[in-house]
Parts: C-alpha cells; sequence; structure tokens
C-alpha cells in the first residue's frame, strides 16, 4: 500500500500560483485535462523540495556507530534526481561516495539518505557534491571523504544547447583523499562493476 505524502504548509497557495502559470502560458486553467494540474503540480514540488524540511547531519548522527574499521568504505551508484535552480527543471544520475572512517562508522543507508536530502532542493551540481562532501566530513569527522556525482540535465538536453548525450561529472574531496593514490583507488573501484 502506497502511503499518502505529507504536504507542507503553503500547498493551496503555490496551487494558485500553478493555475496563474498555466493561464500565462496560453493555456486555460479550466479545461478538462488541466482542471487539476496546479495541484499535482503544487505537490510534486513540495516532495521534489523536501530536503528544506531534513537535517542531513541528524540522519548520520541517529546512526553512528564506534568501529575501529580503518579503510575505505563506498556506496557507489547512488541515484538521484533533483532540480537545477537556474531553469527548475531536473537534473539526474549517480553519486559515488567514500569515506576513511576515524574510530566511527554510520548505517549504509544513511549516505544514501544525504544524496536524498541535498538533492531534494533547488541546486547546482557543483553545490550538491560540496554539501554531501561537507556534512559527512562534519558529522563523522573521517580520515577523508571523496564524492563523484555524475548527471544529465534537462536544461542542457531539452533548450539552450540541446546536447542529449552530455554527461556533467563533478568531484570533491578532502583528507586522505588529497593522496593522488587514494583518490586513484576510489575512481578505480567505482568503476569496477562487479560484486
Amino acid at each position: 500500500m502506497i502511503q499518502e505524502t505529507e504536504y507542507r504548509e503553503g500547498l493551496d497557495e503555490l496551487a494558485k500560483h500553478y493555475r496563474d502559470i498555466l493561464s500565462l502560458i496560453g493555456e486555460d486553467p479550466d479545461r478538462e485535462g488541466l482542471e487539476k494540474t496546479p495541484m499535482r503540480v503544487a505537490k510534486a514540488m513540495q516532495t521534489l523540495t523536501k530536503g528544506y524540511e531534513e537535517d542531513a547531519h541528524e540522519v548520520l548522527r541517529q546512526a553512528l556507530f564506534k568501529e575501529d574499521y580503518s579503510q575505505m568504505v563506498i556506496v557507489k551508484d547512488i541515484d538521484f534526481f533533483s532540480l537545477c535552480e537556474h531553469h527548475m527543471l531536473p537534473f539526474y544520475g549517480k553519486a559515488h561516495v567514500a569515506y576513511i572512517p576515524n574510530g566511527y562508522i554510520t548505517g549504509l543507508s544513511k549516505i544514501a539518505r544525504v544524496v536524498d536530502i541535498y538533492s531534494h532542493r533547488l541546486q547546482v551540481q557543483e553545490r550538491l557534491t560540496l554539501q554531501i562532501k561537507e556534512c559527512i566530513q562534519q558529522t563523522l569527522k573521517p580520515l577523508g571523504v571523496m564524492v563523484v556525482v555524475e548527471a544529465r540535465h534537462m536544461c542542457m538536453q531539452m533548450r539552450g544547447v540541446e546536447k542529449q548525450n552530455s554527461i556533467t561529472t563533478t568531484s570533491d574531496f578532502c583528507g586522505a583523499f588529497n593522496q593522488a593514490k587514494t583518490r586513484q583507488e576510489f575512481m578505480n573501484l567505482i568503476h569496477n562493476n562487479k560484486i
């Protein structure tokens, strides 16, 4: 059974604005196919921006475990969807996250939750990459963190330059990942598809 999403305050007002947008682009918001569209879009927008209501640091703190493991932990191929803040069009792809514990680890699913929280905000890929890294670094205080994000941007595919096959890659790292050898190990591991 699908659980009903709880929507934030302002949903009705948001729907009214989307009704106005339909009129401004030359549509008839009273047309049968569009009658419920303003509310549907308002609900979708609140879902796509739910990350503003969540604390990624707290998510990690809730699953912090003392552990002596001090080798690289990688969660790769984390699917995400976000909205470009410049055009409010989607960009989507995969995030790859590694950290080297320094006495504490976190639940693996919490790394994916951090990606979800920051991607469910109006974003640019560069900031998304930085926010994921900083959250893990500040909360876990590991020996190092590295994040690589690969994404396709609908603002480049549907409009503007219209380059459908372009992929944007961003990375950020700190600590032990400042060493080229450690970064290379991470890159080799994320591009190895064997399980």
